[in-house]
């Protein structure tokens, strides 16, 4: 007498599945993600040209790979504080960092999610 519905039933997904589905996705969205990369690069020079980003610490002008880093933590939302922008346009762009960062989070937790739905309808 099994009269479990199927709503309830666990479903299994194997984890190479998941994972083969996710880099299908990621492949079939590469155009995007080599446009957002591109826009994430030009954030960066931006931000290097105009922003003024310096070491909070010594107030010293910061490098490009400094930079780099400041624009990553921003683009995750981390924030730590150490590399700041000092003017107008660095905080604006700042800003544009944190909305894309947000993007790009929303994109890949939508690619993951389309992989393991797309992995338990092959395994069922």
């Amino acid at each position: 007498m099994n009269s479990i519905p199927k709503v309830f039933k666990i479903q299994t997904i194997d984890a190479r599945r998941a994972v083969f589905e996710f880099a299908r996705a990621l492949w079939h969205l590469r155009s995007l993600l080599v446009m957002l990369l591109i826009v994430f690069s030009g954030l960066c020079v931006a931000m290097f040209c105009f922003g003024a980003p310096v070491d909070s610490a010594t107030r010293a002008r910061a490098s490009f790979g400094e930079t780099l880093y400041f624009c990553s933590v921003t683009a995750l939302t981390i924030g730590y504080g150490d590399v700041v922008a000092t003017t107008a346009i660095g905080r604006a762009l700042s800003v544009l960092l944190g909305l894309y960062g947000v993007l790009v989070t929303g994109v890949t937790t939508a690619v993951a999610v389309f992989a393991v739905q797309r992995a338990a309808r092959r395994s069922a």
